[in-house]
């Protein structure tokens, strides 16, 4: 590899696409996913028979009531708010195919505790757990443009698929629920499941302009259509209230992520990004029905990031800040509404903030590679 050209452009690109091996920002709506092809920046020198390898670790502990985009503010003040707190491991593998092409596999984990009153009795909190392997994902992605002749901007297509490897039936003790206020095993809540239950398609895309000099414009984004309508796994909520029966089942719903900022070149090793993300759950699916109990919401986020990089070795950091949250009103909300002639727009917990952390090492087939002669960013 050219020495200083090739090492701060790979730089360049680990800063402008870690996104797509960063996950989602951290609300009871939006559980753990990122996109199927675990690229990171130096897929776009990847020649054949390349190989890159990593870790992306995420974690958020939400506990901000919103219904619409209105905060609950009174849940935190008397000590009633749901506090739900996720870790998640992405550990992922990237092979080069061609100088365009390249495969990547996703293997996700997660630890999940989730303490609440309204799930125990309402008089007393206590706290669900769950763990365990997450769906894992699997990809392909092919930059539209060729690298060698395009080094100062170029556009990435993704297609991948989501298994359903995770547990999306994991159970825990639940308190004061049983019979005479006995313990009972249930579920565990939707958004602390490891797995969906579904088999998806995941679509992404990613891409970078170079701006002005050391200043690179990036974004990118997916979307995971999930056709399945529901997964079988109760939620009980209609023991809460009977007017809940419509969302007696967890449903299996879509999600989507995407991204817009600037990069910028601090130093050979060190480099910075700045940008807007905005992700969650829709209402309703692209494909299949709308059934089952969901907890739609979105996210909108300033994205701070740093990232170091020496050799092969590339590290970043994330940390998006929740600007605006919103719990839309959801089918079985629309519906109860319609059957009591009340409105009805369920709530749903946010964080302030989550913690990325990647880690990436890349296996180069030869030990030098040709690579565009330009100017560097840095």
């Amino acid at each position: 590899m050219k020495t200083a050209t090739s090492q701060t452009t790979l730089f360049l690109l680990l800063i402008i696409f870690n996104f797509q091996l960063i996950n989602a920002q951290g609300c009871v709506a939006i559980r753990h996913f990122s996109s199927c092809v675990g690229n990171a920046l130096e897929n776009n020198l990847l020649g054949p028979g390349d190989i890159q390898i990593g870790s992306n670790y995420r974690y958020f502990k939400s506990f901000r009531h919103f219904r619409g985009t209105e905060e609950e503010a009174d849940r935190v003040a008397n000590e009633t708010e749901v506090v739900n707190n996720a870790h998640a491991w992405d550990f992922f593998i990237t092979y080069g195919i061609t100088d365009r092409l390249y495969a990547s596999a996703t293997l996700p984990f997660v630890i999940n505790t989730r303490s609440s009153l309204y799930e125990h009795g309402r008089n007393e909190r206590n706290t669900t757990f769950s763990r365990g392997l997450a769906d894992v994902r699997l990809g392909v992605g092919y930059w539209v443009f060729n690298p060698a002749n395009n080094p100062n901007g170029n556009l990435a297509l993704g297609l991948g698929v989501k298994l359903p490897t995770g547990n999306y039936n994991a159970s825990d003790i639940f308190y004061n629920v049983g019979p005479e206020g006995s313990p009972q095993v249930r579920p565990v809540d939707q958004s602390i499941q490891p797995g969906d239950g579904g088999f998806g398609i995941t679509l992404d895309f990613q891409l970078y302009k170079k701006i002005f000099t050391d200043f690179y414009l990036y974004a990118g984004g997916f979307y995971l259509i999930n056709p399945r309508e529901t997964n079988g796994t109760r939620t009980l909520r209609e023991t809460l209230s009977p007017i809940l029966e419509n969302e007696a089942i967890m449903a299996v719903p879509d999600q989507f992520s995407s991204r817009l900022g600037l990069s910028y070149a601090i130093s050979p090793l060190f480099s910075t990004s700045l940008g807007a993300r905005f992700e969650g759950i829709p209402v309703k699916d692209l494909m299949g029905g709308n059934k089952g109990f969901r907890r739609p919401g979105n996210v909108l986020s300033l994205d701070p990031g740093l990232a170091y990089m020496a050799n092969n070795l590339s590290i970043n950091l994330n940390v998006p800040i929740a600007l605006r949250r919103d719990r839309p009103q959801s089918v079985t909300d629309l519906e109860t509404q319609m059957a009591t002639g009340n409105p009805r727009n369920g709530d749903a917990a946010f964080a302030d903030y989550a913690i990325n952390l990647g880690i990436t090492f890349r296996l180069p087939n030869k030990k030098e590679i040709s690579t565009p002669d330009v100017q560097s960013p840095f």
